[in-house]
């Protein structure tokens, strides 16, 4: 296979990432053959995929432009993909020409690209880093650069948090980056899952192929995911379907069923 300028010459391009699979659901460019196979098999066995993925990018929106509302200006974006547009610094940074912005991934494409295309934002940088490293990325010069932790920090997770298994402990990483957080700083969250009686055929054959050919999901439940806001006050509507969480038109909320495997969730810190 021919390796495109874009892509760093260590990269396998035979082994499907988490980002460029993603990319390709969004409609992106930056993915490569292996991604495109085990995206288009995972597509035929749960066609309304794409679009929950869409409402997962959909709610990062509905969340940077409700923070930017309460005075937000800082935005550490966790496990942030390949950039698309409506990436969380055109949101802020249309609103705020001087919001700061920290995107932060575990997949060399996404951080290459990202930092070629950010290349002349001074106020955004982009570190190359794992995310469940809490204590690594909080000190990296990368966010000592942008953000100012004496001020209000949103801290966002989105479609992250289920690549984090239980014996990784998620909470405890989501916990390592909240303790860093001053009063009024926030935590966003969306995450796979639904109710224990609820997964379907459909959803474990998905699952299983994404298992197998990418990397292992945990889904979990709303009980599950509002621990994960131990220490903030969750906004109102609470952990809810992705869809029904701020929905910008009633069209939205018809699709806020209790079929939708996924929940989301903004808390402030107090």
């Amino acid at each position: 296979m021919e390796r495109p300028n874009w892509a760093p010459a260590d990269i396998d391009l035979e082994r499907p990432s988490v980002a460029r699979v993603y990319d390709y659901w969004l409609g992106g460019a930056h993915n490569f053959a292996a991604d495109r196979a085990v995206a288009q098999k995972t597509l035929e066995t749960m066609p309304e995929l794409r679009g929950v993925v869409l409402n997962h990018r959909a709610f990062l929106r509905r969340a940077v432009r409700y923070l930017l509302g309460r005075g937000v200006r800082q935005f550490l974006d966790l496990g942030s993909g390949i950039p698309t547009v409506g990436n969380v610094h055109e949101i802020a940074q249309a609103a705020d020409p001087g919001a700061r912005v920290v995107y932060v991934d575990v997949d060399p494409v996404a951080v290459a690209h990202s930092r070629s295309l950010l290349a002349d934002n001074d106020h955004v940088s982009v570190l190359h880093a794992d995310v469940r490293d809490w204590a690594g990325v909080l000190a990296s010069d990368e966010v000592a650069k942008q953000l100012d932790f004496d001020e209000p920090v949103a801290v966002l997770m989105i479609a992250l948090l289920h690549f984090v298994a239980d014996e990784e402990d998620p909470w405890g990483v989501v916990g390592g980056y909240r303790d860093r957080l001053s009063p009024g700083s926030f935590l966003a969250v969306s995450h796979a899952g639904y109710q224990a009686d609820e997964e379907t055929e459909a959803y474990r054959q998905a699952r299983e192929i994404y298992d197998r050919g990418v990397t292992r999901m945990t889904f979990r439940d709303s009980a599950e995911i509002s621990r994960l806001f131990d220490g903030f006050a969750l906004v109102e509507p609470g952990v809810v379907r992705v869809p029904a969480w701020h929905p910008e038109s009633p069209a939205d909320v018809e699709e806020s069923g209790e079929g939708f495997p996924g929940f989301a969730a903004l808390g402030r810190k107090a």
